[in-house]
Order: C-alpha cells, then structure tokens, then sequence
C-alpha cells in the first residue's frame, strides 16, 4: 500500500476518519458494506486523477474487496472530496452521488472518503466510481476518469466484458446505446467471454435476453430484416453452445426456417435483405449459409439444413458479390444481378470466414477451407482496410460509425478467430494480436471502454464500440 502524503498520513493516524456528510440512497454490502475504513484494505491502486486549483484528486482502489475510495492532496481545510458511482457506464451517476463527501479538516493538506462498492451484487449492478473534489471557498468540481477495480475485470477480455455489461439493461435485455441487430452481437460477444475465459458472472445475462425478447417482433427473434434474423440465430446457437439448453436451439431453428423463406429464384437465389424484397445483399446470406451449416452439426441426422447450407454457399460463390480481389462487395443490383461495386465493409468479409468454416466441419471438404484462406488472406493484407496494418473500415472517423457501423469490425475478428482455430497453423493469431494490442494501447479509457477506432485516438464509448472491441479481446486473448 501507498500513502498519499506523509503529513495526511499523520492526520489519518491522530483522527478517525469522518462520517459522510453526503450518504447514498441505498447502503450497498457485497463483501463488505459501504463505507468502510480506506485503513482496513489490504491494497491500494491509483485508478485515475485529476487536478484542480493546485490540488490533486485521485480514485484508489481495492481490487481485493471491490472498493475504491478518494482522496485530495496538496489543498487545505474545507476542501470537499467525494464519490460518484454509476451503474450505467458512467452516463448517470444518481443513485451514487457524491458518496462519503467530506472536508479536510484544519490543519491538514489532504483527506479521503470512505470506502465503497462499485457493484451491487445482489441487483446485478455493474458499478464504475470517480473521485471528485472542490477546493474551499471555489465554485470549480473537477472529477477523475471512471474506473473499477480489477473485480470480473483482473485482464483484457474480461474488463472488454464487464464495461460491456455496464452497458446492459435488465429491465429490456438489451444493451443500451445500440441497437436490435447489435445488440444480438452484444450477447454474442459475452457468451463468447464466458467460454474464453472461464467467467461465467454474466451468463444470466443470456436467459434474461431470451425471455424479455422471446416474443417481441416477429417472435423467435425475427423480424423484417433477414440479417437480423440471422444475427439472432447465431447468438442462440452460441448461447446452446454454452449452457446445452435447447430452446435456445429451437429458437435458431425458427429464425433459419424464417430466413429461408425468403430465398427465391430471382437472380438464381439467394435470401433477400428484407421481407421486402427489395435487395439482394452479401450480409444475409453468408448469415445463412452459417446458421443453417451450424444447425446441421448441431441436429444429429440432419439434412434439411445442410442442404440449405450447401445451396447457399453454391449460389453465394457463384453471385458475383466476390469480386476479383476476393473480397465482398455489399451486393447485387437487382435489375442486372451484378455486383453493385458497393463498400468492402469488414463484416462481410468476415462472416463467410467462419460460414465456411462450419460448412466444411459439416461436410467435410477441406476445399472449403481453403477458399476461407484466400479470402481471409485478402482482407487481411488489403492496405484500404488495414491502413498501417490496423483495420478500419471505409469512412470510419472519430464520432462517426452511425448506428450499425461500430460494430461491424467485431464480427469480422471474432469470425476471422473461428477460421484461424480451425487452420492448423494458425496463420492469423500474429493479425489479431496486432489489433488488440492497438486497440488496447490507443483506443481505450479509463473504465476499460473502447472507441471506434483501434488505432486510436478514443473518440466515445457506446456498446457497439464495446462489443467489437471484446469481439477482439476474445479473439487475441
């Protein structure tokens, strides 16, 4: 342990520490209850700081009993110091304001708070803290960066999850600050976690999407969008994977038979974007191919799916949507079912990745393989998609990504991880421990979120950025 200043040290020593003068709607006990004595914890890490007229504000830390205090250094008596805890990533703090505010008292340069939790176990609340301070006699609040301690968060992949999970709403099932499709990938991304790295803290997370959303839309998770339904699938098949429940496979059964009746023999086949049937695009059909060949090594006896998979594939290689470089294109331009010359975008490049991977477990043609290496070897090294080897997709800048672009990277790494694991020399683990290990040097804040972009700067967290960014963290552990 590290202490402040020596001559706060000697204050602390000769005088209990304050009661709150401030105290919070509710007092939290996980391990231990609020407000706790800084002087009982066995450890203290610096989590963030900040400085304001001369003095110095810092959030420490207990990542043994997942507990962080303030302090403020460098001032005098009646400068305030306090807590603020969020259950929400940081976007509102009212239930947790201004925990264990207090004053220095006369004689001393700095004093702390209290200690207290940053999550609240038994409502599933996913807590971040900061530290504030206000010099005496100022109108100026200055606060440091959110932070937690290392509790469900002692390494990349799990800090990537659990800032993600900040972002999760009990109440919809959702993740807020994105979107339906997203947040498919969202739980995808945790379930991923959960089997990657062994913490199953948020597999309720997983019964509590299903149940809450079960019947919205369409049911069964479909709706008018065929890449929806696809998205959707696939988190229940990853989500059978996990917990052997099957109705979350029946579930991915629905929405494959959904999404396969709107295939079609306009422009020789294929599922359509929409239930409009409007467009002919890459998304939802290499969606398809992927459900329907997972389905079928998932379903002992199964030919209907397989079928579907193969006729898939068939019509998707034969599309035009790859063009020469062996890269996809966004789709055909239904009046002449030619490739429409649209953006390389990551994710379409990546979920083939892994639809040819489930193909050829289900068939067992290596060819198969052989063509997701081409065409992973294509994305991979295109210099427009990995400007400085970092990859970025077409028009990404800072603040932009729009509702569904943020988390098209995701998709990309964590479908390029199933075909790399399924290659026996790996060829892509050196690429994947690139980007993470950008992202995670300049693209990442102090509560463990991410922003859009992987070779930085952080411009702004959503859960969409966060997904993507633990899509990675689970692919380059």
């Amino acid at each position: 342990m590290h202490f402040l200043v020596s001559l706060m040290a000697l204050a602390l020593a000769a005088t209990p520490t304050p009661a709150p003068s401030v105290a919070p709607l509710a007092t939290i006990c996980n391990k231990y209850c609020d407000a706790r004595d800084p002087a009982s914890s066995p450890g203290d890490r610096e989590g963030s700081s900040a400085g304001v007229g001369g003095r110095r504000i810092s959030l420490h830390l207990d990542d043994g009993d997942a507990m962080g205090w303030a302090a403020i250094t460098g001032g005098g008596a009646g400068d305030h110091v306090w807590l603020d805890r969020s259950f929400d990533a940081g976007r509102t703090w009212a239930s947790g304001s201004k925990l264990g505010d207090t004053a220095t008292p006369s004689g001393a340069t700095g004093w702390r708070t209290l200690m207290y939790n940053a999550d609240d176990w038994a409502n599933k609340g996913v807590g971040l803290l900061r530290a504030c301070g206000q010099p005496a006699g100022s109108g100026t609040i200055a606060c440091t960066g959110w932070a937690r301690p290392t509790w469900n968060a002692w390494d990349r992949r799990t800090a990537a999850a659990t800032a993600l999970m900040e972002r999760y709403n009990l109440g919809t099932g959702l993740f807020d600050t994105t979107g339906w499709w997203n947040s498919a990938n969202a739980i995808t991304a945790v379930i991923d976690n959960a089997r990657i790295s062994g913490m199953g803290s948020y597999r309720y997370a997983i019964d509590t999407t299903y149940t809450k959303n079960l019947a919205t839309q369409g049911g069964q998770f479909r709706n008018d969008y065929l890449d929806d339904t696809g998205w959707w699938g696939l988190a229940w098949v990853d989500a059978y994977d996990l917990t052997g429940d099957g109705k979350y496979l029946n579930t991915a059964r629905a929405d494959a038979d959904h999404m396969y009746a709107y295939w079609d023999g306009v422009c020789g086949g294929g599922v359509w974007w929409s239930t409009s049937r409007t467009y002919k695009n890459a998304i939802p059909n290499s969606l398809y191919i992927q459900l329907n060949a997972a389905l079928h090594n998932r379903i002992p006896g199964d030919s209907v799916y397989l079928s579907r998979a193969r006729a898939g594939w068939s019509w998707f290689a034969g599309s035009g949507m790859i063009n020469g470089s062996n890269l996809v294109n966004d789709g055909l331009t239904t009046s002449t079912c030619a490739n429409n010359g649209q953006a390389v975008w990551s994710y379409n490049q990546g979920v083939p990745l892994t639809a040819l991977t489930e193909l050829s477990r289900a068939t067992g043609d290596a060819s198969l393989l052989t063509k997701a290496r081409a065409m992973a070897n294509a994305s991979t090294t295109n210099a427009s998609l990995n400007p400085g080897g970092i990859l970025r997709d077409p028009g990404e800048t800072a603040g932009g990504g729009g509702g569904d672009g943020p988390t098209f990277k995701g998709v990309y790494v964590r479908d390029l991880a199933a075909l790399n694991a399924a290659l026996a020399d790996h060829p892509y683990t050196a690429y994947l421990q690139r980007q993470a290990n950008s992202a995670y040097a300049n693209d990442r804040n102090s509560a463990d979120a991410y922003g859009l972009m992987w070779a930085g700067p952080f411009d702004q967290p959503d859960a969409a950025r966060q997904q993507s960014a633990l899509d990675l963290m689970n692919a380059a552990p």
